[in-house]
């Protein structure tokens, strides 16, 4: 399997090896195989037969040895029997789906030791970067950026790794006290937290800003933990087929995702893409709609800080969702020039793009919008009709899919990602059903930790001095 940027004018592709060391391509672009394995009705058969004995972990090998194929097989396989063993989750199932309503099913993505979904890419990514950095005998500075829960899922799966430093970015002010409680209380010279003045798209940038300065990247040898590094979409597109294969004897099924920078739901593009018989993406945002305007509209209009609102789903407030190239690159056909043009020009003049013209329907997306009247109602909904406890963020999708079943948009079943346990955000919690959400063990008195955490300007200079003074690497 080899890969290529979204922005390639040229034939150069990659292995998966050194893009999964590299995040962001030199020409600003994001990889992607440069065509998806296809699977067809025997491969789903005889994956269902590898869930159903030998658990998720060998079916993520399944999965990951169609576009890791330069790692010897037995050692992908270690791998992700490292990633995912059972006593890291609080469900061996790893991610089991249960039944919600009568057309709607949970697949439950926040079992791991962050207790959200992130943790089910994280904890392969983790293992990854162990193994590529021991074969090669290098060292990898992890620069990221984080809206509430990439940050603690990314730091609790690099936390001790030898040969890897993480310098996190956050938004100031803009997480849930429990969110900033799990980053900020590690205290290990290897992992930095940096609070930005700012939102989460200013965190995104500077770390976009750093990896395009290639002589600081190389010296400091930075690579990229967000979803723009590819290997994050491959290990999410593992939970599509396991959750599929739970639910379906053969027939399409839709998923509804939460999505806010573009990754969970195009890992479900992929899996679509490579033939898994998917009906429907329900594609739910907050108040920050920029993706539902685009789905609804053709036109992808970014906003500014003082237009990104800071919501009850605070995961999802982005308004420059950085996986929406790669969808682009497969809306229009994988033209790399056209792509560059949009998204390195264009997009910086104007603000926007229009793809009014293109055909967006033959993908499947659907989408629609949620308030925090909205989330309320459905985790109260939730609660009192099924006795099930949900986050705002599984809200935001469970109402948007009530939205669309109703209007006749979508039809049954549809299988709604749940994306964190509702522990990380009580106070939403408790102001829908006046209950605080039951917290697991793990996390008691997480909030009276110390801190460790530098508050900076939303300026390139600041990041670029953090790295420089992270401490030398171990191993």
């Amino acid at each position: 399997m080899r890969y290529v940027s979204t922005r390639a004018t040229d034939h150069t592709t990659r292995a998966f090896s050194d893009i999964l060391l590299e995040g962001l391509a030199p020409d600003g672009g994001l990889y992607l195989p440069v065509e998806y394995p296809q699977v067809g009705p025997d491969t789903l058969a005889r994956w269902r037969e590898v869930l159903a004995g030998e658990g998720y972990a060998a079916l993520a090998f399944e999965v990951c040895s169609l576009f890791a194929d330069d790692i010897p097989a037995g050692d992908l396989r270690a791998i992700c029997d490292r990633a995912y063993a059972p006593e890291k989750f609080l469900d061996p199932a790893i991610v089991p789906v249960t039944r919600f309503a009568d057309d709607m099913r949970l697949a439950h993505l926040s079992n791991g030791p962050s207790a959200a979904f992130k943790d089910m890419a994280m904890q392969l990514l983790g293992e990854l970067f162990s193994y590529e950095l021991a074969r090669r005998g290098e060292h990898l500075t992890i620069l990221g950026a984080t809206s509430g829960d990439t940050g603690s899922a990314a730091e609790y799966a690099l936390l001790g790794k030898p040969g890897i430093r993480v310098v996190m970015l956050s938004p100031a002010d803009r997480m849930t006290p429990f969110q900033q409680a799990q980053m900020y209380s590690i205290d290990d010279p290897g992992i930095v937290n940096l609070a930005v003045e700012g939102v989460f798209d200013d965190c995104q940038d500077l770390v976009k800003a750093v990896n395009a300065d290639a002589g600081f990247k190389q010296r400091h040898r930075v690579g990229a933990v967000n979803s723009i590094n590819w290997a994050r979409l491959m290990a999410q597109i593992v939970y599509y087929f396991a959750a599929w294969l739970q639910v379906s004897d053969g027939e399409p099924v839709s998923f509804a995702v939460p999505s806010g920078n573009f990754g969970n739901i195009a890992a479900g593009h992929i899996a679509r893409q490579m033939g898994l018989p998917i009906a429907n993406l329900v594609l739910a945002t907050n108040e920050n709609n920029v993706l539902d305007e685009f789905f609804r509209t053709g036109v992808y209009r970014i906003r500014g800080a003082g237009e990104t609102h800071a919501t009850s789903s605070p995961s999802m407030d982005i308004s420059k969702a950085s996986n929406f190239e790669r969808f682009v690159a497969d809306l229009l056909g994988r033209d790399g020039a056209r792509v560059a043009d949009l998204f390195g020009r264009e997009l910086a003049e104007t603000g926007r793009i229009d793809l009014s013209g293109e055909d967006r329907a033959r993908f499947g997306f659907v989408s629609g919008s949620s308030s925090h009247a909205d989330r309320l109602t459905e985790i109260r909904s939730a609660w009192e009709d099924s006795q099930v406890l949900i986050d705002p963020h599984t809200a935001d999708a469970v109402h948007v899919t009530r939205q669309l079943l109703a209007s006749g948009q979508v039809t049954g079943p549809v299988v709604v990602l749940e994306t964190a346990l509702p522990v990380k955000f009580s106070q939403t919690i408790t102001e829908a059903i006046g209950i605080v959400p039951p917290r697991p063990d793990r996390f008691a008195g997480l909030e009276d930790l110390p801190r460790h955490v530098k508050r900076i300007p939303a300026h390139i200079g600041a990041v670029r001095q953090a790295i420089e003074g992270v401490p030398s690497h171990a191993g």
